[in-house]
């Protein structure tokens, strides 16, 4: 009995992404290098008072992570290392990635570094940016000559 798939040209070029990324990535591997870069993911989302960037970096110490702020940008940098020595011969796959990374990110403006809190948990580290208070317009009175007294100018068009 066939079964009936609706197609989904969305979900065929998600597909298609992932099954390029495996092999570009594929195409690096094995050419002597002692470590292979890698990128964790990242959840970036808003709250009433705050802005929440969550990294995925298991099988990272804590002592080997970085978190830094400069110029109004976020700078999360680790090292994962190779967790043993590995006879290459006896491997059928190797897909976990270690070495050294480094991901900078925008901050919204008017945030201090003193405000910024991270925590580390399960692998996650997340890192809570609160937003800064937005300025206030004020409005300024206008003083007529040598008068203290403030006074309110009005004109009329002609």
């Amino acid at each position: 009995m066939a079964t009936l798939v609706r197609w989904d040209p969305v979900r065929e070029v998600a597909a298609m992404h992932n099954e390029l990324s495996r092999l570009m990535n594929g195409l690096f591997e094995g050419n002597g290098r002692a470590t292979q870069s890698w990128v964790p993911t990242l959840d970036v989302w808003e709250t009433e008072d705050a802005v929440v960037y969550a990294f995925d970096i298991p099988g990272v110490s804590e002592d080997a992570i970085s978190v830094e702020v400069e110029d109004g940008a976020l700078t999360v940098s680790a090292t994962r290392a190779q967790t043993s020595e590995i006879d290459r011969e006896r491997f059928h796959r190797l897909e976990r990635r270690h070495g050294t990374f480094a991901r900078t990110v925008g901050l919204p403006q008017g945030v201090t570094a003193e405000q910024i809190t991270a925590a580390y948990d399960a692998g996650v580290l997340q890192i809570t940016v609160p937003k800064p208070e937005q300025a206030k317009p004020k409005k300024i009175e206008i003083q007529v000559g040598g008068s203290t007294q403030p006074t309110t100018i009005e004109g009329t068009t002609s």
